[in-house]
């Protein structure tokens, strides 16, 4: 499977980016120590009111980041902060956050115009094309030289030794620190390798494909729906998905196969999912998940004939973790915990590691 990500919060920030009226701050976790609910590369947007889309903290910072966000929008320039927990004093806060970890956060300002803005808005143009890209954080230096950059570059060149650097961690698929000079001034840089998020087929638009879909796009993933009712295929019915109208037949024509980690089939219509089944036999899509019953998946499978040999080794049907699921919401839950752990190359169960953990 290709290289995927799972932390798609640089595509919910660039929603809200593109939606905030007012002047923004860019915050930017450069470096950890110790157990911290975020690592390297997490970002949040905090917007002149307060507002904040996404966390660097389970809620610990957020109050503090906020004040000296105040600060950066009112200078305009970008600043560094640190944060250690990891004594049980907790003067500075007094949250007793147990949290027994450090981090430094950059602080930049990120509204229309910005180097940043830019920046955020490059690395996504070329992951939802299905590309890779790296973001290069400066985060020591003079204060005109912090601030995020993107590889492919958006407006100015990068410095000869940072644009080698990213075009290494490309190459790698390895985030990286780096430590240059430049005219004779030391400087450093977090910069962080960055895959597509995951793309997910769901063939079939009935209303129990909605709060699937939903809950594939709140995590981020991208999703493409298909069907051959013109009822089904309405875009709207689908926010933030690409949704498209064909008969099942043209499958392999319509829909590029080789760019999804998974396809679920669920139109419940026998005739169509059948055919569905048997496009997605001859594809390289390596996890497709099937709605309904055992005997119904059986029954398909005997009418694919000698295609089922190529499908069964990847076929997951019933579709979904065993969560004792009987809404449709439930449904859709058990279905895309499913298919974050095949992203996350999981096999589900009690969780073991979550966020925070070193």
């Amino acid at each position: 499977m290709p290289s995927l990500r799972l932390d798609t919060s640089l595509e919910m920030l660039l929603e809200r980016m593109s939606e905030a009226a007012g002047p923004c701050v860019l915050a930017t976790i450069v470096s950890t120590a110790g157990s911290t609910y975020r690592k390297a590369g997490a970002r949040m947007l905090i917007e002149s009111d307060g507002r904040l889309t996404g966390l660097l903290s389970g809620g610990c910072l957020e109050h503090d980041l906020r004040e000296r966000a105040a600060d950066v929008l009112r200078s305009g320039v970008a600043r560094i902060t640190a944060y250690d927990m990891r004594s049980d004093d907790d003067l500075v806060f007094g949250i007793g956050a147990g949290c027994e970890g450090a981090m430094r956060i950059l602080l930049e300002p990120a509204d229309a115009g910005s180097s940043a803005l830019a920046a955020l808005r490059t690395a996504g143009a070329a992951l939802a094309a299905g590309g890779t890209a790296a973001l290069a954080v400066v985060h020591d230096g003079p204060a005109t030289a912090l601030g995020t950059r993107s590889w492919p570059a958006a407006g100015a060149a990068l410095e000869a030794e940072l644009a080698e650097a990213c075009t290494a961690v490309v190459a790698t698929q390895a985030n990286q620190h780096l430590r240059w000079q430049h005219d004779a001034i030391a400087r450093e840089a977090w910069i962080q390798f960055l895959a597509p998020p995951p793309r997910v087929l769901v063939c079939g638009g009935g209303p129990d494909a909605e709060p699937l879909v939903a809950q594939l796009r709140a995590l981020r993933f991208q999703v493409t729906v298909t069907d051959h009712r013109p009822a089904y295929a309405v875009p709207e019915r689908f926010p933030g998905a690409n949704v498209m109208l064909g008969p099942a037949a043209d499958l392999a024509a319509r829909v590029p196969l080789d760019r999804f980690i998974a396809a679920v089939v669920m139109s419940h219509h026998l005739a169509s999912d059948a055919t569905y089944l048997g496009a997605l036999a001859r594809s390289p899509v390596p996890h497709v998940g099937l709605l309904g019953p055992r005997a119904r998946r059986e029954r398909l499978m005997a009418e694919l004939g000698t295609a089922a040999n190529d499908l069964a080794p990847r076929l997951h049907g019933p579709v979904g973790f065993d969560i004792g699921a009987v809404t449709p919401e439930s449904i859709a839950l058990a279905i895309a915990a499913q298919l974050h752990a095949l992203a996350a190359g999981r096999a589900g169960g009690p969780a073991t590691r979550m966020a925070g953990s070193p």
